[in-house]
């Protein structure tokens, strides 16, 4: 690929990785449009990603034409394989040619489905944020010079950019999901308490009494028919509320106060 070429891809590429802050993202989807840049940018036949709990594989996302092989390949090693071991060192595994790790019966069926499909190197790097590590981007060559990493490791550092990338962007929607759940929460309560204290309002002005003895009312008559307050509230702002029953539940909440 030409330099220029290269690095405008380059930039694209973590561009894309940073845009999580949406919502209805996908993981995997978003994995795989990273590992399609991957390919492009590595010069690969194949890459994927796989998502790693407890060291076990909890998701496979895979990009470029052969997309197919590659999530058979991520598949293959869940007895073993590059990823496996990138994630348990939380280590980069350099270029490794498939034929010697045969001949070592090195991930034994991973090895052997991939030299199948014409897979003839790969290696793998650590998806991770710092010290948290969530599974490792698998990188898988062809036999020609362009499909395998350069000598002096620059590609291999390339590709733990991209993976450094992808995780950040993970991280961030993972932030980004709890601050709209938190922030719906402090809605929720917050409308909540406007709602219960409009109609303590609406039952003050129209019993004529304090706001707490209203407030006494509505609780009463919740536990009674085991409703949440703030649905009686809304009950007592749409006016369908026993307002009878509100009455007597004050009543007897004051009887209890002066026994």
């Amino acid at each position: 690929m030409h330099r220029s070429t290269r690095e405008i891809r380059l930039a694209e590429a973590l561009v894309e990785s940073a845009d999580t802050l949406v919502d209805g993202f996908e993981a995997a989807h978003y994995l795989s449009g990273v590992a399609d840049h991957c390919v492009g940018l590595l010069a690969a036949r194949g890459a994927g990603f796989m998502l790693i709990d407890d060291g076990r594989a909890v998701s496979l996302a895979a990009g470029g034409a052969d997309r197919e092989i590659a999530l058979e390949l991520l598949r293959a090693q869940y007895g073993g394989g590059p990823c496996l071991d990138s994630y348990s060192s939380g280590r980069a595994v350099p270029p490794v040619s498939l034929g010697a790790a045969r001949t070592d019966s090195r991930w034994p069926e991973f090895t052997e489905r991939a030299l199948a499909h014409g897979i003839v190197t790969t290696y793998a790097v650590p998806l991770r944020r710092r010290d948290l590590l969530l599974g490792a981007l698998n990188v898988f060559g062809a036999d020609r010079t362009d499909g395998s990493p350069s000598e002096d490791g620059t590609t291999l550092r390339l590709a733990q950019l991209i993976a450094d990338c992808a995780a950040l962007g993970l991280e961030n929607n993972t932030t980004y999901v709890q601050c709209r759940t938190l922030a719906g929460q402090l809605q929720q309560a917050l409308s909540s308490r406007v709602r219960i204290e409009q109609a303590k309002g609406m039952l003050s002005e129209r019993w004529h009494t304090p706001a707490d003895h209203a407030f006494v009312a509505m609780r009463q008559y919740a536990r009674r028919r085991r409703l949440p307050l703030d649905r009686v509230a809304q009950e007592v702002i749409d006016r369908v509320a026993d307002d009878a029953e509100l009455r007597r539940q004050a009543g007897l909440a004051d009887d209890e106060g002066r026994a």
